[in-house]
């Protein structure tokens, strides 16, 4: 009677154990992550790789919703909020871009669907997933696009002004790539850290194309004279050798000179892009999450973990 009292009583402790264990054994291809960190934007106000630049770090805050889908491979739709900016007087002498005095900044939106490709399978129990695991990734994206410049205390949209008289959208195509490395915390949650370089199709993400306004200031002196949109040569030459003392563009000065008033590189092909780095958390959506890690049972909870 005693030993059926025993097995009774221990019972369900031993089934409530084992059906738990159990369901760690099945493949929880859902997950969603989570992650923050620095961001750098590279353009005609910024070149690390060709001149001695510095680094000039923004940030960015990313959240995915993942699936697994091969052995390897996982897919990603991805939503990230990044700012990015850029500024002439701390640049490299020898890229004589200091006399421009030019700047901006921006705080876009990209959404990107993304396939990652990893070195261990993924395609695995959930409880075996590998300790660690390297994996590259690629995609494409749509981000929006709002440069900005500071004029009088006051951050100006420059898209709508069109300093260069070539119109260019407020959305542009991104392709993503890049490399990362997962860490697996416990059985439902991996570390994450990847640095993600995204590849545009504009050169405008800091409003910036043309060498120099030889080819349309006569049309921004025109708008400053007659009062029609002043801020358009205010923003397009900020230049000291033709700003006047009050700070007022130097208009006589510009006619003389033609408009040869250095913008950009003036090269076509050259694109605009973004590097992003982000460290963070990827929960894997198992069935019994809720119960076993946010909301633990204490009285078994030793019995239950498996970390």
């Amino acid at each position: 009677m005693k030993r059926l009292l025993i097995i009774l009583f221990l019972f369900p402790s031993f089934s409530t154990y084992s059906q738990s264990f159990y369901r760690y054994r099945f493949e929880e291809p859902w997950s969603i992550s989570a992650g923050i960190g620095p961001s750098q934007y590279f353009g005609e106000l910024y070149s690390f790789w060709k001149y001695n630049e510095g680094i000039q770090l923004d940030y960015n805050a990313n959240f995915a919703v993942n699936y697994i889908f091969g052995t390897h491979l996982k897919a990603r739709l991805e939503g990230t909020y990044y700012r990015i900016s850029g500024s002439d007087p701390p640049s490299d002498p020898r890229a004589f871009r200091t006399p421009r005095n030019l700047h901006f900044r921006a705080n876009n939106i990209e959404v990107a669907a993304l396939i990652e490709y990893y070195w261990h399978p993924v395609k695995v129990n959930n409880i075996t997933r590998h300790l660690w695991n390297p994996y590259i990734f690629f995609g494409v994206g749509m981000s929006t696009n709002n440069p900005k410049a500071e004029l009088n205390g006051t951050w100006v949209d420059l898209r709508p002004l069109q300093l260069e008289n070539n119109p260019y959208n407020d959305k542009i195509v991104v392709f993503p790539m890049g490399l990362g490395f997962k860490y697996k915390l416990n059985v439902y949650m991996d570390m994450k850290i990847e640095g993600n370089y995204r590849f545009t199709l504009t050169d405008y993400m800091d409003d910036i194309s043309a060498f120099n306004v030889s080819e349309f200031y006569l049309d921004l002196v025109d708008d400053y004279v007659t009062g029609n949109n002043p801020d358009r040569l205010r923003l397009a030459i900020r230049n000291p050798s033709f700003v006047l003392d009050n700070g007022e563009p130097d208009v006589d000065k510009i006619l003389r000179n033609q408009g040869r008033v250095r913008r950009g590189s003036g090269l076509t092909h050259r694109y605009d892009g973004y590097m992003t780095v982000s460290v963070g958390v990827e929960i894997y959506l198992s069935p019994d999450i809720w119960d076993n890690w946010i909301f633990r049972n204490r009285i078994y909870e030793k019995r239950f973990r498996f970390w």
